[in-house]
C-alpha cells in the first residue's frame, strides 16, 4: 500500500496540566501532530500552552517536529520555583536515538532553553582502539580520559582485532551516538531537576557497544552545564 498520499489527521498526542506561567494557577499543556492512517510516525509535533489565568493560548513547533511517542513532563529545571516544560520524541533511528527540549515560560511565550541537537553538538568523544585489549575514551569537552578493559570479550571478536601478542592488526576507531535518552533527576532533592543524558559507545558497528556514556547537566549562569560525567561498562561472567 502506497501510504505517501495518505491524508493527514491531527491528533491530541498527549497533554498534562502544571503551573508554568509562574501565577499560581495551573495551566494547560498539550502535544498535538499530525498523523497518517495506520501509521504511529508523528508530523509536524507542536507544543500548546493554554493559560489558565487568561485563556490565551501559546503554539510552539518543535524545532525538530517528526517522531514517535512524544511525551511531556513539568518540572523545575531553573530554580526559580516555576514548573519547565520537558519534551521528549523517539526518533526511530537503528541507535534508538531521542530528541529532548526544555521549554521556560516567559514573556507569554515558551522559550527553547534545551536542545539536544545543541548538546550532541557540544558533547563531542573520540574513541580509539589501543594494544593489549584496551579501548581509550575522550571526552572532549572536559578532556576527561577514560579506559575501557575489552579483554573479556568473546576470543573471536578479540581475534579478529589483534595479532597472539596483543598488538592491533590495524587502527580502529569507534563512536558515539548522540542521546539516547535524557531523564529529568532532583539528584540533591533541593526541588529543582537536573539532566541526566545516556549516549551509547559503539566500536566497530552500532551493535558493538563498549558501554555508556552519562553525562549530568544542572541549570548555572542561564544555560545547563556539565556537573558530572560517569562511564558505564558492561560486566563479564569471569
Amino acid at each position: 500500500m502506497d501510504t505517501s498520499k495518505m491524508p493527514l489527521t491531527l491528533i491530541l498526542v498527549t497533554y498534562t496540566v502544571g503551573d508554568v506561567t509562574g501565577d499560581g494557577v495551573e495551566d494547560y499543556i498539550y502535544i498535538t501532530a499530525l498523523q497518517k492512517e495506520h501509521s504511529p510516525y508523528l508530523y509536524h509535533i507542536t507544543l500548546f500552552v493554554q493559560d489558565g489565568l487568561t485563556g490565551a493560548v501559546t503554539r510552539t513547533v518543535l524545532p525538530e517536529s517528526q517522531g514517535y511517542d512524544p511525551s511531556v513532563f513539568l518540572g523545575d529545571f531553573t530554580g526559580n520555583q516555576v514548573k519547565d516544560i520537558f519534551i521528549s520524541v523517539a526518533t526511530g533511528g537503528s541507535g534508538a536515538i531521542y530528541n529532548h527540549y526544555v521549554y521556560q515560560y516567559t514573556s507569554s511565550m515558551p522559550q527553547l532553553i534545551f536542545n539536544s541537537a545543541v548538546y550532541n553538538e557540544q558533547y563531542q568523544y573520540e574513541v580509539t582502539y589501543q594494544d593489549n585489549y584496551k579501548v581509550a575514551f575522550l571526552s572532549k569537552y572536559n578532556g576527561m580520559y577514560y579506559v575501557i578493559d575489552i579483554s573479556t570479550r568473546d576470543p573471536s571478536y578479540l581475534n579478529e582485532i589483534y595479532d597472539s601478542n596483543g598488538v592491533l592488526k590495524q587502527p580502529i576507531s569507534g563512536f558515539v551516538n548522540p542521546l539516547s535518552g535524557m531523564y529529568p533527576v532532583d539528584f540533591d532533592y533541593n526541588g529543582v531537576y537536573e539532566l541526566l543524558g545516556f549516549q551509547r559507545i559503539a566500536g566497530r558497528y552500532n551493535a558493538d557497544a563498549l558501554g555508556y556514556v552519562n553525562n549530568v547537566v544542572g541549570w548555572k549562569n542561564n544555560q545547563f552545564i556539565l556537573q558530572n560525567q560517569y562511564l558505564d561498562i558492561f560486566g563479564s561472567n569471569e
